[in-house]
């Protein structure tokens, strides 16, 4: 029998029915209680409303699961590429080897920007946020490519696009560096790798050559693919908001990037460096900026430290503490902002106030410390960010799209402004 729900309003019954996921998890369907009832639901922050059914990533906040199409993060984080991982968010499956190789060769394909979409970059203000101009470049991209703008793509319309975004992002970002520093641009080479073509484009110069090191390609590729998709998150929504009125992949994942730039989102990496570089410009003492977090009468927080979704511990964070430790290492930096970050994440986690209220390091506490050591300047690690979440947004964007059941997006509301009054021509005011 089908379970149900039952809602009693001005002592009237209705039914409605319960939703349930492959994991067991539990949602009850309220489609029809407007039209049933006149009533809606309120969620300031649609924390408790599911705004669709997804097959592509898997979160368990509580025990600190995360799975990309069923595949634990952590297998995926040490066996495969950020291509593949691409592939996998957005088609469904691994790929095999001839489907792993035709894609990563759509990439090279589409590696290279339009000659007038190059010209571009002169008219952005130099000092200008990179978020801004990827933003802006992606968008653009619509103009340069209209011929992947149908209405309703075909699965093989919707694979090129997927292909020109995920290349010409990596593009665009090293571009914008080389034009925040007033350099040529770098173009880039057939014969490397994403993230190693990334790294070249983005370090590489007309008179030397950047030497592409593996461990920063591997401490590089952890961080994209643990970035990669994190279901239904504030930039996620956003591009499937968009792309609900059949807005094209490339506007809609623009207004996604925009969603990331802000720092309670995609902004929290650079949060935690800057706090570390605060308290060693303070003298590096890790307590005092503990007690100050402690303070009820202190408005200052810890950055990094415990997640909206985990409520025990952030799986992607013992990975990227690993890769940190290995990049550093194996590159011999010393940084003392990894001794701070060390150090409060040791004191963090003995400290009743923290483990009570399970204020744990997540993912961002340990990225940005990674970019640092790369070379990547502290204004582009949202950007980082944006290139990590590019399969995950394409695969949600294909994915609304391929379900018959999309509707466009229309939240309500209560409205709570003024009830009806007259108009006051301006001379009588």
């Amino acid at each position: 029998m089908d379970e149900k729900v039952q809602i009693v309003i001005d002592g009237k019954s209705y039914d409605f029915p319960v939703i349930i996921g492959t994991e067991n998890e539990k949602g009850i369907d309220i489609t029809k209680l407007r039209g049933e009832t006149s009533y809606i639901t309120v969620d300031n922050g649609f924390g408790n409303t599911g705004s669709c059914t997804s097959a592509i990533t898997y979160l368990d906040g509580e025990k600190g699961i995360l799975r990309y199409r069923g595949y634990p993060i952590e297998q995926i984080a040490e066996q495969s590429s950020f291509v593949e991982t691409a592939y996998l968010l957005i088609e469904g499956e691994l790929p095999k080897k001839d489907e792993l190789s035709q894609f990563s060769q759509s990439f090279t394909a589409h590696a290279d920007l339009h000659k007038d979409m190059i010209s571009s970059f002169s008219g952005y203000p130099q000092g200008g946020h990179p978020m801004g101009l990827l933003s802006a470049m992606i968008c653009s991209l619509s103009g340069y490519y209209p011929e992947l703008l149908a209405p309703e793509p075909s699965q093989e319309e919707m694979k090129k696009t997927a292909a020109q975004l995920l290349s010409k992002v990596r593009t665009i970002t090293a571009y914008t560096y080389k034009q925040s520093l007033n350099q040529d641009f770098v173009p880039p080479r057939s014969d490397l790798s994403y993230i190693a073509n990334f790294l070249h484009m983005m370090f590489s110069t007309k008179e030397k050559e950047f030497p592409i090191d593996d461990i920063i390609v591997s401490a590089l590729r952890s961080i994209l693919i643990l970035h990669a998709d994190h279901e239904q998150n504030c930039s996620t929504s956003t591009v499937r908001l968009v792309g609900s009125s059949w807005a094209n992949m490339f506007a809609s994942i623009s207004a996604g990037v925009c969603a990331l730039w802000g720092p309670l989102h995609g902004g929290a990496n650079q949060k935690v460096l800057e706090m570390l570089e605060e308290i060693h410009q303070a003298g590096g003492d890790v307590q005092k900026f503990i007690d100050k977090a402690k303070d009820p009468d202190d408005s200052y927080r810890l950055m990094g430290f415990g997640h909206r979704v985990y409520k025990n511990f952030d799986p992607r964070s013992i990975i990227i503490k690993k890769r940190t430790h290995e990049l550093f290492d194996k590159l011999g930096i010393h940084d003392p902002l990894l001794e701070i970050a060390l150090k409060l994440e040791e004191a963090t986690l003995k400290d009743e106030y923290f483990v009570k209220r399970k204020l744990y390091p997540n993912v961002d506490f340990y990225s940005g410390l990674i970019y640092k050591a790369i070379g990547i300047p502290t204004d582009m690690f949202t950007v980082m960010f944006a290139i990590g979440r590019m399969p995950g947004w394409i695969a949600h964007w294909k994915e609304m799209k391929e379900n018959p059941k999309s509707k466009i997006g229309r939240p309500r509301q209560i409205y709570t402004g003024a009830t009806e009054r007259p108009f006051v021509p301006i001379d009588q005011r």
